[in-house]
């Protein structure tokens, strides 16, 4: 209970308490995370599984008795009678894990190379970081869709729908990974004339060990910044990517599919098929970006 209560009244959590935005947008990320891991228990139909489908019950509007069923659903169905509730928590679930497992493949690629440029320095750094200017020329959804073509390019025909999913992770990874290298360098050239890597390197301490045990540690801080705001964008990445068709397969839509398929029917009156999975996508990624930019002042020791 000490360690909890030292760390409740932290200089972090007080500035968290005095964030009403950094609160709400806290509670909004998780009660999304939570019903997107929860979907199974909390969906009241499973829209991946024809047999809980009534066609009997498409377009059906939110909140008002199915003309042919009487069935009742909260945010409507779209036209092949699914619950739009149902259909958007499985999409996050998509959203969601392309959006941290790319994050993360970004995050360990971009931290690995900013270390070994920063630290070796020489052509191994020249090399890195020209890559690295090269695809900043480009914009970012750009590269994702180069990769994602070149990638499902090279898959087996019979294998691109279940491998889709990871080229698309793939894809806005490795267009990703250069703000984390450029931060992780920059900091890494100021940490490495200090004092304390100096002495690591007086006890014979190899090169591999001072860079993940001394320097690492020091320089997550701005890593966890970006990490928090990149989840944001690489979830808009792969709806922009799902809304233009190369994305997330039909099988498994995402938010960005579940948007493309709504705007087909956007001026036939079915507004709800559109309006709530861009509400969901809106939310998601605006409460990520504001708990970011929080996080970003928080962290920041001038601020404090």
């Amino acid at each position: 209970m000490t360690a909890l209560s030292a760390a409740w009244q932290s200089d972090f959590m007080w500035s968290f308490r005095r964030s009403p935005l950094a609160v709400i947008s806290f509670l909004v990320v998780m009660a999304l995370i939570f019903g997107a891991v929860f979907a199974p228990l909390i969906a009241p139909h499973n829209p991946y599984d024809p047999a809980t489908l009534n066609l009997l019950n498409g377009f059906t509007p939110p909140m008002q008795p199915s003309a042919m069923t009487g069935d009742v659903f909260w945010l409507g169905t779209d036209g092949q009678g699914r619950d739009m509730l149902s259909t958007i928590l499985y999409g996050m679930r998509v959203s969601l894990f392309v959006g941290f497992m790319a994050v993360l493949f970004a995050l360990v690629l971009g931290v690995s190379l900013g270390l070994l440029a920063g630290y070796v320095g020489g052509w191994v750094e020249a090399v890195i970081m020209r890559i690295a200017d090269v695809q900043l020329t480009f914009p970012a959804i750009l590269v994702a869709m180069l990769i994602f073509g070149i990638a499902k390019g090279f898959t087996p025909v019979h294998l691109r729908d279940q491998m889709a999913i990871w080229v698309l992770i793939l894809a806005i990874g490795l267009s990703d990974w250069v703000q984390f290298a450029r931060v992780v360098r920059g900091a890494t050239l100021v940490e490495k004339n200090k004092e304390y890597v100096q002495a690591a390197r007086l006890i014979g301490r190899r090169r591999s060990s001072i860079m993940l045990r001394h320097i690492l540690p020091n320089v997550l801080g701005p890593v966890l910044v970006i990490a928090t705001i990149s989840l944001a964008l690489a979830i808009i990445a792969e709806a922009t990517l799902s809304f233009l068709g190369v994305g997330a397969p039909p099988t498994q839509p995402s938010l960005g599919t579940l948007i493309r398929i709504g705007q087909g029917f956007l001026f036939s009156g079915e507004w709800w098929i559109l309006l709530f999975p861009g509400l969901t996508l809106l939310a998601l990624a605006l409460s990520v970006n504001l708990l970011g930019d929080w996080l970003r002042d928080a962290l920041n020791p001038r601020l404090r």
